[in-house]
């Protein structure tokens, strides 16, 4: 199962350093996960400030 981003997102980043497959990518509003390329190992969840990420 892939994680989501929700509409708590700051764009602040972080995700997108975290993520060892680059599956994250700045979207029109906030970031975004590729569902296709995330590898559920939960590395963007833990490093969000704000908790914004989470598994689907």
């Amino acid at each position: 199962m892939a994680y989501v981003i929700s509409d708590a997102c700051l764009s602040c980043g972080s995700c997108v350093e975290a993520c060892p497959v680059s599956a994250i990518s700045q979207g029109d509003t906030q970031y975004q996960i590729d569902a296709d390329l995330c590898l559920d190992c939960g590395s963007c969840e833990s490093s969000c400030p704000v908790s914004a990420i989470s598994a689907q």
